[in-house]
């Protein structure tokens, strides 16, 4: 969801600048997420639950400083997708393991998200992808659904109510997630061969 992409990279734009170090801390974040989420307690699930929100903030900071600042670099296009996966990811599997989350939604996230990021690698000789409006908006849901499966819902009245609007929202964020990762493969092909018909 971050807008890293959101703009041109400016000329002689420093690597370690305060959106990228943002980023670098999202990535940090991630292993002390799975850390609390494997603790005992309604408390430490909580910890988890708001580890997981602030890493989820840091990536719309990140963005709106690169563009507001003209911070933009092709690190920041490319690690800030990996940040968001790495965190999405990985409450995704805890959440399978935990058994809150149906397997089968986590592989297909998985596979569209690291085979995504794979292509990018592929075509970056030709072209430097950044997310879509569509990859920012299955982000958003990605995030919103999880922060509720996250969220230590016992303690709360119509906990059941909750799950649904969890299951609700992931199954949004799945139908997205599989389109844009279509249109992602359709656009990198139209890229390459672009580059290589104006090489000749």
């Amino acid at each position: 969801m971050s807008t890293h992409d959101a703009a041109t990279p400016a000329p002689h734009v420093p690597l370690w600048n305060i959106a990228n170090i943002l980023t670098m801390s999202r990535l940090l974040m991630v292993p002390v997420f799975v850390w609390f989420m494997f603790l005992d307690g309604s408390w430490w699930r909580f910890a988890a639950f708001a580890v997981f929100v602030i890493a989820a903030i840091t990536d719309r900071i990140d963005g709106e400083l690169a563009r507001r600042h003209n911070l933009v670099t092709d690190f920041g296009k490319i690690v800030d997708p990996i940040a968001d996966k790495a965190l999405t990811g990985s409450a995704l599997v805890v959440l399978s393991l935990q058994g809150d989350l149906w397997w089968w939604v986590t592989v297909a996230i998985l596979v569209r998200e690291w085979g995504v990021t794979a292509l990018r690698f592929a075509v970056l000789r030709y072209v430097v992808m950044p997310a879509s409006r569509g990859g920012k908006l299955k982000t958003v849901l990605q995030i919103v659904a999880i922060s509720v499966y996250l969220f230590p819902l016992q303690v709360l009245p119509f906990s059941d109510l909750f799950v649904w609007f969890a299951h609700i929202v992931m199954g949004a964020a799945l139908f997205v997630t599989l389109w844009t990762g279509g249109s992602y493969v359709l656009d990198a092909v139209r890229a390459v061969r672009a580059r290589r018909d104006a090489r000749g």
